[in-house]
């Protein structure tokens, strides 16, 4: 059973307020990602300490220290939108699920993932600055990306 949402409403809208896409449908995920020219970031969100504690407020400090940016970044939540976070870990290729995770996609293939163990804790700075290296090795500077 998903998680209720008025539970994860102030989870969701942390990404959201950085202009990260929700997509709660499988439908939508693929669509990104079929539809994304250059780099995509997908973010499964998580309700876990981690999640709040490191890596929301990691993502929003790499987002305002890197002129480097996805060209397009979207979100679903483990454990809410079941069926698109089951999608977007079918891009994960050779990763088992975890949540919370980031991964790196172009052309629809995975070219960077941060695993859970990769980010459970890690204070916000260290997962910005691995954030930022991941940006400025896939990511073009772009005016449209997220900021």
């Amino acid at each position: 059973m998903p998680y209720p949402e008025i539970m994860i409403h102030g989870m969701r809208a942390e990404l959201a307020n950085l202009g990260i896409e929700e997509t709660k449908t499988s439908e939508a995920v693929a669509e990104a990602v079929e539809k994304t020219d250059g780099t995509l970031m997908v973010v499964v969100n998580s309700v876990c300490g981690c999640a709040a504690g490191g890596v929301r407020p990691g993502i929003a400090m790499a987002l305002q220290a890197s002129e480097a940016h996805p060209d397009r970044a979207i979100t679903v939540f483990a454990g809410a939108d079941i069926d698109a976070t089951e999608t977007a870990r079918e891009y994960f290729t050779g990763y088992a699920p975890s949540s919370p995770s980031i991964g790196f996609l172009k052309g629809g293939q995975l070219v960077e993932m941060f695993e859970r163990r990769d980010l459970e804790g890690r204070p916000p700075q260290v997962i910005a600055q691995a954030l930022v290296e991941a940006f400025e090795k896939h990511c073009g500077k772009s005016e449209a990306a997220v900021s």
